[in-house]
């Protein structure tokens, strides 16, 4: 029998930011919020689940229950308004490559080109039974492998770890006032994105729910539904 559920808060704050989202190969694109996937990564770097065990999908599957939730918190300008996210692309040449057929191709090179989203700032809420949020919860304090936003170039500019697992209400709360806000702005008032049952009216299908990150290429994710959600208005902090 499982144990009531709780919601802890994490803060995704830095200079840059990348979510990979049908990046493969000579184009690496960002989303525009956080992916389960990256977000999950986070969690199993600070657990330490080492993606070269055979047991890796095992251990991932006990964060298959989470459920997700993350609101874009903008940051401000000196004059209190909220900045935009911009879109930065860091172009790369790479020699080694991995053709179509798997193969390493140790004398070809191609040019590459790598997004990254700049003055970006998300909250999420992870959901799930009270003890697995507290063991996240501690491994995030004192994380055994470095987490990063996404890539290792994108390293957080304060603690992941905003709000310790509680209610739903307490921990949004904790994290808006680890943002810089008053605690008192609902959910509604920022772009969020939720999750969704399949099928649902307004839901996005994307394939960002890890199921191994040392499994094949092609079968490391499987598909979960979304509903982004604008927000009504966003106050200066």
């Amino acid at each position: 029998m499982s144990s009531s559920p709780s919601c802890l808060g994490l803060l995704l704050d830095g200079p840059l930011q990348s979510w990979g989202h049908a990046s493969r190969f000579e184009r690496r694109t960002t989303a525009l919020h956080p992916t389960r996937s990256g977000l999950l990564g986070i969690v199993a770097a600070a657990m330490g689940i080492d993606k070269h065990d055979p047991l890796e999908p095992d251990h991932l599957a006990r964060l298959g229950g989470l459920k997700v939730t993350t609101a874009l918190l903008p940051r401000h300008d000196r004059r209190r308004k909220p900045l935009q996210i911009r879109r930065l692309v860091d172009y790369h040449t790479v020699t080694g490559i991995r053709r179509g057929s798997g193969k390493i191709d140790d004398e070809a090179t191609v040019q590459t080109y790598r997004h990254y989203l700049l003055d970006a700032r998300f909250g999420v809420l992870l959901e799930g039974d009270h003890p697995l949020l507290e063991e996240i919860a501690c491994a995030l304090r004192n994380p055994k492998w470095g987490v990063w936003l996404g890539r290792k170039s994108c390293i957080p500019a304060t603690p992941v770890l905003a709000a310790s697992p509680g209610e739903r209400g307490t921990t949004w709360q904790s994290l808006l006032r680890r943002a810089g806000y008053s605690g008192n702005e609902p959910l509604a008032q920022f772009d969020h994105v939720v999750e969704t049952g399949p099928g649902e009216p307004g839901c996005d299908t994307i394939e960002d729910s890890p199921l191994g990150y040392g499994l094949p290429i092609g079968e490391r994710h499987s598909t979960r539904s979304i509903h982004r959600i604008p927000g009504t208005q966003t106050q200066p902090a």
